[in-house]
C-alpha cells in the first residue's frame, strides 16, 4: 500500500473528485449486484420489481447490499489504492466505538423527537393511539431499527466516507462537508412528497452528520446519529423522508402549515426540523477536539 498525495489547488481537487468518482462507480456496481443477490435470496427468485414496493425487507436488502459494495470500494480505492489509513478514513476513531455510536444515536433520537414535540405547541401537531399494545409497538420498533440500520450505514459510507475525507484534505473540512451535504440532499430528490424545503433539510442533516463524522467516533458516531434520527421519526409514527413506515399504536399528525411542520413528507419537510438540526449541529461541534475545527 502506497499513499497517493493529492496536492492542492485545482489539480488536487480534480484528483480528489476523480478518486471519489472511481469509488462511487466501483461501489455502485458491486452494491447493485449484492442488492439483487440478496433480493433473490429473500424472495426465493430473481425479481428486480420487488424493490419497487418499499418495505422493511426491501430497505434491509438495499442497505446491506450497498454497505457491502461501498465497503469493498472503501477498502480497495480508499485503503489499498489511495493509501489512506483506517484512522484517516475515520473507520478507526480515537474514542470507544460503541460509546460514540451511542452518543451519536442519542443525539439523532433527541433532535428528531424535539422537532416533533415543537410541532405540538406551534403547528397543532398531535399523537393519536390505535390498535395494539406496547409489546406490539416495541417489537415493530425493534424490527424497524434493524431494517433501517444498514441503509443508514451505507449512506454514511457513501457520503461521509472516502469522498469527504479526500475533499477535506484539499479544500478543508467545512467546504467538503458543504459539498457532500448538498449531494446528500439531492440524492433524495425522488422521495415521495418531497419539497424544496425537505431537500434543504436533508442537506442540513448532511451538515450535522458531516460534523459528527469529524468527532472522535468517526463514521460510527455519524452512523449512530443517522440511525437515531430515522428511528425516532419512525418509532413515533411519522414518515421518514417521505416514506411512511407502519408502526402500531402511535400515529403522528403533523398539523400545519406544511412549511412549518413538514406535512406529508414528515417532520424533515418543515422549519421545526431545521431548528432541531441546527441545535444538534451546535452540540456536535463541541465534540470535535479543540484545535481541529471544521475549517
Amino acid at each position: 500500500m502506497s499513499r497517493r498525495e493529492l496536492g492542492g489547488g485545482w489539480k488536487g481537487l480534480l484528483k480528489a473528485i476523480g478518486w471519489s468518482v472511481a469509488f462511487g462507480v466501483e461501489g455502485l456496481v458491486l452494491g447493485i449486484a449484492a442488492v439483487l443477490g440478496l433480493g433473490a435470496l429473500i424472495q426465493g427468485k430473481a425479481d428486480a420489481n420487488w424493490f419497487s414496493s418499499p418495505g422493511l425487507l426491501q430497505a434491509f436488502a438495499q442497505g446491506a447490499g450497498l454497505t457491502v459494495g461501498f465497503g469493498i470500494a472503501t477498502y480497495h480505492i480508499g485503503h489499498r489504492v489511495v493509501g489512506r489509513s483506517w484512522e484517516e478514513l475515520r473507520w478507526k476513531g480515537t474514542g470507544p466505538t460503541g460509546s460514540w455510536f451511542g452518543r451519536g444515536m442519542l443525539l439523532g433520537l433527541a433532535a428528531a423527537a424535539l422537532a416533533m414535540t415543537l410541532g405540538l405547541g406551534v403547528a397543532g401537531a398531535h399523537w393519536s393511539t390505535g390498535e395494539g399494545t406496547f409489546l406490539d409497538w416495541s417489537r415493530s420498533a425493534a424490527l424497524t431499527a434493524g431494517a433501517l440500520a444498514l441503509p443508514a450505514l451505507s449512506e454514511e459510507i457513501i457520503f461521509r466516507g472516502l469522498p469527504l475525507v479526500l475533499l477535506a484534505g484539499v479544500i478543508g473540512r467545512g467546504k467538503a462537508i458543504l459539498v457532500t451535504s448538498a449531494l446528500f440532499g439531492l440524492s433524495h430528490w425522488g422521495n415521495p412528497e418531497v419539497t424544496p424545503l425537505g431537500l434543504a433539510n436533508i442537506g442540513l442533516a448532511g451538515l450535522l452528520l458531516g460534523t459528527v463524522f469529524f468527532a472522535p467516533g468517526g463514521i460510527w458516531a455519524a452512523w449512530g446519529a443517522h440511525l437515531g434520527w430515522n428511528l425516532s421519526l419512525a418509532a413515533l409514527g411519522a414518515p421518514v423522508s417521505g416514506l411512511p413506515l407502519a408502526i402500531p399504536v402511535l400515529e403522528y399528525s403533523p398539523g400545519g402549515p406544511a412549511w412549518l411542520s413538514g406535512g406529508a413528507f414528515g417532520p424533515e419537510g418543515g422549519v421545526l426540523a431545521s431548528v432541531a438540526m441546527i441545535g444538534a449541529i451546535a452540540v456536535a461541534i463541541r465534540w470535535i477536539p479543540k484545535g481541529e475545527g471544521t475549517a
